[in-house]
């Protein structure tokens, strides 16, 4: 029998596989709120090799139904990969050919990390609510746990957009000596109203469905798909932009001439809209967007002393590249310049760039080009400013893992 080896694009990072790492099996993981847990679990990737010091290594942080399958695939079948392999892999933005990067999927998630749909060890059965709520300190003081148990002292670089950017805020503000530099793209340091407003319509059409059952569904017959699918299109919406919009969709009729006077779906972005809701409940846990809707409203850098300047104190030894979208609606470049007018008044090292863009706030996953340009140019006068020597081919990427594999859960 003849097999045949699995072809890639050449600047992909080819087959990559999700590694699971256990702590707090002992000593229960304390959390922001003081409830503890225990035994946590995150799921993980990493892409590259790690150089003989230990400095080129960079934390990808992922968005809100993101996870830790950010390049490369998965398996020859796996028709898309990562959600951000357009910049992960080599010659890339994040050139694999230079740094060892790392993703993990947040505590509190559905891809292999422990969350509301992970069994409860007192129980046996799923947490659901028993969960306790977390936060996205919570989420990055866990990372820090997977850092040390891949012998990383100091990470090069942390980067993420949207929730992604807020764990790398966390991160400089609150580990600033675990890392060297930072890069927030479209995100914030707080929630504004608005944005929590619209969190809390995602939540209350989740709780509206009847099938929630309070969050004890996992052993039911029908899970919540209806209010996960509506709170996927509420929140898709705020991803995109008018321009866009307009751009995509216009007024078109879907299969349809002309209007049925019916109450079907008749337009092309109600089609669209109903298929990503759908498509959605595929592959994500509504009891996880409760939770991670909830740290995100809950993030708020200047608490609690109210000055955003004082939560960078420690950390302007720090070099950042902070990015915003003129047209992100959900996150407005205004965040972007508060966040930059703090850094500035503690002295720090910033680049800041407000991109011109019809996309809205996806632009950070979709202006490959301009990202390309953007964070490779950043990453390249970061690694020679710090002296950050290339891998050694020979050397191994990271330590086995030796923690226990649960069952992984694919995109």
């Amino acid at each position: 029998m003849t097999t045949t080896t699995p072809s890639f694009p050449a600047d992909s990072v080819g087959l990559v596989e999700t590694r699971h790492f256990t702590f707090a099996q002992e000593e229960p993981f304390r959390l922001e709120s003081g409830a503890t847990l225990g035994p946590v679990t995150l799921a993980y990737e990493t892409y590259g090799t790690l150089n003989r010091e230990r400095s080129n290594a960079i934390l990808i942080l992922h968005a809100l139904s993101g996870s830790q399958h950010a390049a490369g695939f998965h398996g020859p079948e796996e028709r898309k990969p990562g959600w951000w392999d357009a910049c992960i892999g080599p010659g890339k933005a994040f050139d694999t050919d230079r740094f060892f990067v790392i993703c993990s999927n947040v505590l509190g998630s559905c891809y292999g990390s422990t969350g509301p749909a992970s069994p409860d060890p007192a129980t046996g059965k799923p947490y659901g609510l028993r969960f306790p709520v977390v936060t996205i300190a919570d989420m990055v003081n866990a990372q820090v746990k997977l850092l040390d148990y891949l012998g990383i002292q100091q990470l090069l670089c942390v980067a993420g957009g949207s929730m992604g950017g807020m764990q790398a805020l966390e991160w400089a503000a609150h580990h600033p000596d675990r890392l060297r530099a930072a890069i927030p793209l479209a995100t914030t340091a707080r929630h504004s109203p608005m944005q929590i407003a619209f969190s809390e319509v995602g939540r209350q059409a989740i709780y509206a469905d009847p099938a929630w059952n309070q969050g004890d569904y996992y052993d039911k017959p029908a899970k919540p798909d209806a209010g996960l699918a509506v709170a996927r299109m509420v929140g898709h919406i705020t991803y995109l932009s008018e321009e866009s919009m307009h751009r995509k969709f216009g007024r078109r009729l879907k299969d349809r001439e002309r209007y049925g006077y019916e109450f079907q779906t008749e337009f092309e972005v109600e089609s669209y809209l109903k298929y990503n809701g759908n498509n959605f409940t595929r592959r994500f846990d509504a009891n996880s967007y409760l939770y991670i809707t909830k740290a995100m409203d809950y993030f708020d850098l200047s608490a609690p002393t109210g000055s955003l300047p004082a939560a960078f104190a420690n950390s302007a030894h720090l070099k950042y590249l902070v990015v915003s979208f003129d047209s992100d609606w959900l996150y407005p470049s205004y965040h972007s310049k508060e966040l930059v007018s703090a850094l500035t008044a503690v002295g720090a090292d910033v680049t800041y760039l407000d991109i011109e863009s019809s996309w809205g706030h996806d632009a950070f996953l979709l202006e490959v080009e301009t990202m390309t340009d953007l964070l490779g140019s950043f990453l390249d006068r970061l690694a020679r400013e710090e002296g950050v020597a290339p891998p050694e081919p020979a050397l191994t990427q990271a330590r086995p893992d030796t923690s226990p594999h649960p069952a992984q859960v694919r995109l």
